[in-house]
Order: C-alpha cells, then structure tokens, then sequence
C-alpha cells in the first residue's frame, strides 16, 4: 500500500525523465545515501570496510563500465582487467614521476590512457563481433601482462616489478583509515554511477542499445556505427580504469600485474550477467553477489556449528557457488535487477496484479 503513484502527477517532460519519477524511490534513495554516507563508516567494524565494501564499491564501478560496453552496446569483452591495469600504472605514474600531482587528477589521467587504450583495441569492433571481438579484446589481456612486466619504466625500474603507493590525501584530507577509504571510494563511486546513469538515459545511450539490438538496421536510420561502438569502448574503459586505479592505490597500495589478471576479467564478467546486462543498478547487484556470497558460504557451518574440514569446505563453497549462479541464469537470465524490477512492479500493482 506504501508504494503507489496516486496523486503523483507530472506537468513537464523534465519531470517525466527524471531518474527517479515515483516518490517513494527518491525517498528510499536518500536515505539508502545517508546510511552509507553516515552510519556505516560509524558503525562498521574495520573488517567490514577494507575486505568487503571496499572492493564490492570498487568492482561495482568496473562493472558499470563493462555494463556499458557489454550490456548496453553488445560488445563482447574479456579484457577489462587489462583495463584497469592500464588505469592503475597510468595513474601510478602520473603519480610518482609528477611532483605535487593531485590524487583525483591521477585517478582521472589513469581513466584517460584507459580511454586511449579501450579505443585502439576496439577499433577491430568495426570489423568483427561477437566471439571474434571477445578473442581481439583478450589480446589486450596478454598484452598488458607482458608490458608490466617486462617494460620496467611502467614500474619505475622495480626489480622485483611490484608497486606502492603512500600518503593518499585529497584537499589536505588523508586517506589513511578504512573508512576513510571507504568514504572516498563511496563518494567516487556515486559520481560515476550518477554519470553512467544519464549517458544511457540519453541520446548516446540510445545509439549503444539500437546498435546491441540490430547494427544494421542503427546505420540504416543514421547511426553512426563507428561512434557508437568506439564511443562506448571509450566510455566502458574510462570508467574501468578509474576502477583499476582506485583498487592499486585505495584497496590494495601495492599491486603487481597479477592483481590484474584474466581471473579478474572474468569476474566482472559474471558480475555483468548475474546482476543484469544493461543495468547500471544490476552492476551493483552483480558486485554483491559475487563478493558477499562466497564470504557468507564460507563461515555458514562454523555459524551452525557444523565440523568441517577447510579444505572440504573451500570445495564445497566453489561447488555451491557455481550452483546458485547457474539457479539464477536459469530462474531469471536477465539476471538479479531484472528480479528487483518485477519485485517493484508487483508491489505497484498490488493487490490487483495482471
């Protein structure tokens, strides 16, 4: 009975198109933003911070960009980790071979050379697509593998090609505590959210999805293929390299190439699909899945008491894992958002559904 459009008229297109047009989302939202805003950094133990809302806000952001390129656009991609390593060197050494470099001004330079480097590896999207542009996109993969550890001039001639970062502070406010970090990946992960939200919203966001649904048919009516596509690599990599610089400086502080690995290219992937293709919201959803649910099936039996070997239970929590990300392809492909939209309309329509 709480969630209804009764009496919420709209006397402007400004207010038709507003992200949120029910009442009652813009209520809950800000008071979802003073939660995280306010009480978490209060209340949550400093575990909670550096080992679970750090990295799910951090791969929430990269998982938006792939949204972008991937759910949005019909891109197929397997090397965002490659992406953010860019991002994360990129912005390391802005960083350290710059005197006075501000903090912000490096993340936003390693999201740039990200930029430049999504475009030049999607420009065979022009040509090719679906599994073959998957195969071109993981070539960036290897390449950027190899390129931090071979090239010592990305480490700063590092012998053991590992680096660090120290003393983070923005407008003389130093990022040391975890929920200091917390609030700074928090207030940054809010401002590209709020960017990627109104890009799809708008006229850009509609050539993506014309050229996810029938390319030929987009560039029949005018669109631009070779915009659209590149516009979207350069979009999904500026946001996924601004991820990778906040997990080098922010999560991890020191990082070598591994921490970029396939594996992690893979894991935004599922985050992508579990929480929903072309869903800035399901890019948060994915991020949760994939980070708290591991972490909650690990402890479930010694929570119930249950004597269990750490060895079997790693297996088994890989095993469910794996299960319940199948259950939920299955039950719903569009995947955790589009369960969050029927949930929402049910309760709109509720007690009449039709």
């Amino acid at each position: 009975m709480l969630y209804r459009e009764n009496g919420q008229f709209k006397t402007s297109y400004r207010a038709d198109q507003q992200i949120f047009p029910i009442r009652q989302d813009r209520i809950v939202i800000i008071a979802f933003l003073a939660l995280a805003f306010v009480v978490v950094p209060g209340l949550a133990s400093e575990y909670l911070l550096r080992a679970i809302l750090v990295p799910f806000l951090i791969l929430a952001l990269a998982a938006i960009g792939l949204n972008i390129l991937v759910g949005y656009c019909g891109q197929i991609s397997l090397g965002t980790g490659a992406f953010m390593a860019i991002g994360a060197y990129a912005a390391y050494n802005f960083n350290v071979r710059i005197e006075g470099m501000p903090l912000l001004l490096s993340l936003v330079l390693g999201g740039v050379c990200s930029t430049a480097v999504g475009v030049l590896f999607g420009i065979p999207s022009l040509r090719i697509k679906g599994l073959y542009l998957a195969v071109a996109t993981l070539a960036a993969q290897f390449f950027t593998d190899w390129a931090f550890l071979r090239i010592k001039w990305f480490t700063n001639d590092s012998s053991s090609g590992s680096v660090s970062v120290s003393g983070l502070q923005v407008l003389g406010w130093h990022i040391d505590t975890p929920a200091d970090k917390y609030l700074f990946c928090l207030g940054l992960v809010c401002v590209c959210a709020l960017m990627a939200k109104n890009l799809v919203r708008g006229h850009i966001g509609r050539e993506w999805m014309a050229m996810r649904d029938m390319d030929v048919a987009a560039s029949v009516i005018g669109i631009r293929p070779v915009y659209a596509k590149l516009s979207a690599f350069a979009v999904s990599s500026f946001f996924v390299g601004i991820a990778g610089a906040l997990w080098g400086f922010v999560h991890l502080g020191s990082w070598e190439p591994a921490a970029f690995s396939i594996d992690r290219s893979f894991q935004l992937l599922f985050m992508v699909i579990i929480g929903g293709l072309g869903s800035i919201m399901g890019s948060f959803f994915g991020a949760a899945f994939i980070i708290v649910l591991p972490i909650v099936l690990d402890n479930l039996p010694y929570w119930f008491g249950i004597p269990v070997d750490t060895a079997l239970a790693s297996h088994l929590t890989n095993m469910v894992f794996g299960a319940l990300i199948v259950f939920f392809l299955v039950v719903e492909p569009h995947g955790l958002a589009r369960l969050w939209s029927t949930a929402k309309e049910k309760l709109r329509l509720w007690p009449f559904p039709h």
